[in-house]
């Protein structure tokens, strides 16, 4: 019986399974290295054990140490969480002859499936649908281009050992082949200290449905639905949702079966997740099995009713499933937000840094509505280079998928981010697109939706309304300090270019906004100081915006649009139409460094002729390794950093001169 767990991972996950073990009654051990040694994972455990150095390979990757925590703390079981050692066969191998439990499916199984290579040959050889590709060793980077050019581009390649996007690129031509064989190869060796690589057919207009499975070492296996997993960037997922909204029960119950029937045949215990493609006929096609729990494990959750960690605990302690698959519910429905530390408005590159605000919406659960927030995080945490960039995941929970999915946009903008970085903005645009509210989805829906990248939404009447309602209802109050007085005010709320003219009555109660466009009564809820202000409209809605008050106005962030208001009296509106527009500096001349990190190479030298879409330099942060591209013919004047230089946000790599 366990009665002491050991987790061998760290932030958000390492708090899931902590928080688990803690309700069962289980004492919990926390490992960490030097970048964590205030982390929230270490202050929620019982125990801590300090395992080495800042980089992975020096601490979360070091087997003996982990084993060694457990003989000091007498840790009887290890829950790998997901990431770094989970679906390690060598781990599991030594924890195992230590004598010591691993939570999670067994060595043997590990073995078969953990592979991505070996694990499509089994499937194969089972009669699963698989995806057309090459199983096996690729030699090199031309090799790589005979392979692809027979399955026929695009193509997928990836690396054996490979999870959460490292390691894959997408390749159209024999130059993106080659270049994404040595990039995917380099990330594979660097993050899984296995560079082996295979190529598969790219399905075009794919979704990405995976099913959860749970076993038991009594021979019972169960699948617990699936997760739509299709909006995903650069390969790593970032809105799950589940069930997903495309599947008909038929196709459902056949991937499961499917899923099922392939774990048993690998003697499968624990949590595990069969990945699939599935094309616009709802034909699917084997991918991967992942022999661990998936990142997005809280949406099958939600819909369940089932605590997976609880359930892989009990499993490893030898317990059979408490359930039947005629008992597994799938009740309303989930969806998740991954937040992460990356700058959307540099192409979501890594962004590090101190917390210094971080204020999630508050947790709550009824039979109407629940939201969740799992994150390893707080205020006033540091977001450091040497791990993923993950600060939480947000998930809500509702009766209908609509419902659902109008409480996590209200959720993402109750959900108060400073410091660093990230996608909130990103998140929240995507719950109000009408191809996402109607389930149209596909694993290119991101590169579809916004092929020149994230700059900000573009607010909707209704939403511009509650934007410039509430500017003019916060100025009146930030002026009066009290909404009590009588009498009506006439403001100009500027944004950008456009002053909308907003009338302010105060009536006893409450507000009348009055727009060109719309007029509504309202009650505010924010003083003078706070930095969520939420209106309750008389029409039933009510919209959360998050403010930080400026000279003449406020910085308001809500649905994806990140505004500088002004709000003047109609005398100072009319001037401000004169003033100059300030043009901010010209950059084209640089090459800058998008996002924090360490140079792996600089491909160019001084007085070289560099030609539109070449490749200049390349960059790593977060374990990704991120290839930088010359704009235009140009020639390289000046060269400012060598490889191996670690840098910030901005600073010059390279100096081009006219050519």
């Amino acid at each position: 019986m366990i009665t002491k767990l050991l987790i061998a991972n760290r932030g958000e996950i390492a708090c899931r399974v902590i928080k688990t073990a803690k309700k069962m009654g289980i004492a919990t051990v926390a490992v960490y290295s030097d970048a964590d040694r205030e982390a929230l994972h270490v202050r929620m455990a019982d125990e801590a054990v300090h395992i080495g150095a800042s980089p992975a390979k020096d601490s979360y990757l070091q087997i003996d140490k982990i084993i060694a925590a457990c003989r000091q703390t007498g840790a009887q079981a290890v829950h790998p969480g997901y990431g770094f050692l989970s679906e390690n066969l060598k781990f599991a191998q030594a924890l195992e002859d230590a004598g010591l439990i691993f939570v999670g499916p067994p060595v043997g199984a590990i073995e078969a499936m953990g592979d991505k290579i070996t694990s499509k040959k089994l499937a194969a050889a089972a009669g699963v649908s698989t995806v057309p590709g090459h199983m096996g060793l690729i030699d090199d980077a031309e090799h790589a281009v005979t392979i692809s050019k027979s399955i026929g581009y695009p193509v997928m390649i990836k690396a054996s050992a490979g999870g959460g996007g490292k390691g894959m690129r997408i390749a159209w031509n024999d130059a993106e082949t080659r270049e994404g064989f040595e990039r995917s190869k380099s990330e594979a060796a660097s993050s899984f200290g296995d560079d082996r690589i295979f190529i598969e057919k790219f399905v075009t207009e794919p979704r990405h449905i995976e099913i959860q499975l749970i076993g038991d070492s009594h021979g019972n296996v169960l699948y617990l639905n699936e997760r739509e997993c299709s909006i995903q960037r650069r390969n790593q997922k970032v809105i799950e949702e589940a069930p997903s909204p495309f599947l008909d029960e038929a196709t459902r119950k056949a991937m499961g079966e499917q899923s099922v029937a392939l774990a048993k045949a690998v003697g499968y215990t624990s949590a595990g997740t069969v990945e699939f493609i599935v094309d616009g006929n709802r034909n699917f096609y084997f991918l991967e099995m992942n022999t661990r729990l998936q990142v997005e494990h809280p949406v099958t959750e939600l819909i369940t009713g089932l605590d997976l960690v609880e359930l892989m605990i009990r499993a490893a302690n030898g317990e059979k499933l408490p359930l039947t698959q005629d008992q597994v519910q799938c009740n309303g429905w989930a969806i998740e937000s991954r937040l992460y530390a990356e700058d959307p408005y540099r192409n979501f590159l890594p962004s590090t840094g101190r917390l210094t605000r971080y204020r999630p919406p508050a947790e709550s659960a009824s039979d109407t509505l629940a939201v969740r927030n799992d994150t390893g995080v707080f205020e006033g945490g540091e977001i450091s280079t040497f791990y993923d960039p993950m600060i939480a995941k947000l998930c809500t929970w509702a009766p209908t998928r609509i419902e659902a999915i109008d409480a996590m946009a209200v959720a993402l903008d109750s959900f108060e981010v400073e410091g660093v970085g990230n996608n909130l903005p990103f998140l929240s645009t995507v719950m109000d697109q009408e191809r996402f509210r109607t389930g149209a989805l596909t694993t290119g829906y991101i590169a579809e939706e916004f092929p020149e990248g994230f700059h900000g939404a573009a607010l909707s009447d209704e939403h511009l309304f509650d934007v410039v309602g509430a500017a003019a209802m916060m100025m009146v109050r930030r002026e009066n300090r009290a909404v009590a007085a009588t009498g009506e005010r006439v403001l100009h709320v500027q944004i950008g270019d456009k002053a909308t003219p907003v009338r302010v009555e105060a009536t006893p109660d409450g507000l009348v906004i009055g727009a060109d466009w719309h007029s509504e009564a309202a009650q505010l809820l924010w003083q003078p100081g706070e930095r969520i202000a939420i209106i309750d409209w008389s029409g039933g809605r009510r919209a959360v915006l998050k403010v930080q008050p400026t000279t003449s106005g406020f910085r308001i962030r809500y649905r994806g649009a990140d505004l500088k208001v002004q709000v003047l009296t109609p005398h100072v509106a009319a001037l401000l139409k004169h003033m100059p527009i300030k043009l901010p500096p010209d950059m084209s001349k640089y090459l800058l460094c998008p996002m924090p990190g360490q140079v792996v190479r600089i491909d160019v030298a001084e007085g070289d002729i560099v030609e539109d879409g070449q490749t200049l330099a390349i960059v790593e942060a977060m374990k990704m390794e991120n290839v930088l591209k010359a704009e235009k013919r140009a020639r390289v004047s000046k060269v400012h950093v060598v490889s191996g230089a670690v840098l910030t946000v901005d600073q010059v790599i390279l100096e081009f001169e006219a050519v």
